[in-house]
């Protein structure tokens, strides 16, 4: 298959509604595509990124476009028929999510720390810049709530953090949600049944490529059958490139 990647964002209301549709009403994609997190980084993460030679693209919002955000993710979280409470991001410090999702992520628990993240921030308006947020998440993952709470301070998270803003910037990826199926890319909420169609498509052909493989194989290692198969098995599905 071509490498699949969804980039989602904590702190982004449309990653959320993202998510919630994955999770939802396409499991077969989900289970099968790469997570990787996108925050905007604080000071460390940012000079660090800079010395590696990265760049991060930043673009302040402007306050009617914030205005626009909070009417659009409304309607759109009711036609999903999920109830919104909007957070209030006193001293927004993304690392402190992120990182902590890095930490749970080694530990196998990745996708439910995303799950409860999302509820705490967009359905329960916590505030998961706080330390003691990120703690109380833990407890209810059955972590340790030092290994997430103290994060943001690990020098090893410190460093995969940096290796997952240098993807970000080696991707391409300027906003969230962010989709890459081989070489297309998807921004945007309403593009992701196109991803959703993209992905399904390759595994069809993966897998009538298996079954082609396992039609024409030899059933003897006495058979002297030579069997050919296309390199890729690529067999013309609709949205493949080869």
């Amino acid at each position: 298959m071509k490498a699949a990647r969804f980039y989602f964002s904590l702190r982004s209301p449309y990653s959320w509604l993202a998510y919630r549709d994955l999770v939802s009403v396409h499991t077969d994609v989900a289970d099968v595509i790469e997570w990787r997190p996108f925050w905007e980084p604080d000071e460390e993460s940012r000079a660090a990124l800079t010395d590696s030679g990265g760049a991060f693209p930043y673009v302040d919002m402007s306050r009617a476009k914030a205005l626009y955000i909070l009417q659009d993710v409304r309607r759109l979280a009711q036609r999903r028929g999920l109830a919104i409470t909007w957070p209030v991001d006193r001293a927004p410090h993304w690392e402190v999510a992120h990182l902590a999702y890095l930490a749970a992520e080694r530990l196998g628990r990745g996708r439910a720390f995303i799950d409860v993240v999302y509820r705490a921030r967009w359905e329960e308006g916590r505030d998961i810049s706080d330390p003691a947020t990120m703690a109380a998440i833990a407890i209810e993952l059955q972590l340790s709530p030092e290994e997430l709470s103290t994060a943001v301070s690990d020098p090893q998270l410190r460093a995969d953090g940096l290796v997952a803003l240098r993807r970000i910037d080696k991707d391409g990826v300027f906003g969230v949600p962010f989709f890459v199926h081989g070489r297309e890319k998807f921004w945007g909420l309403d593009r992701l049944p196109d991803f959703v169609a993209a992905v399904r498509a390759d595994r069809r052909s993966e897998s009538e490529s298996a079954k082609l493989v396992a039609a024409t194989a030899p059933t003897s290692t006495d058979d002297q059958v030579s069997v050919t198969v296309s390199p890729g098995g690529d067999q013309g599905h609709a949205g493949g490139c080869g």
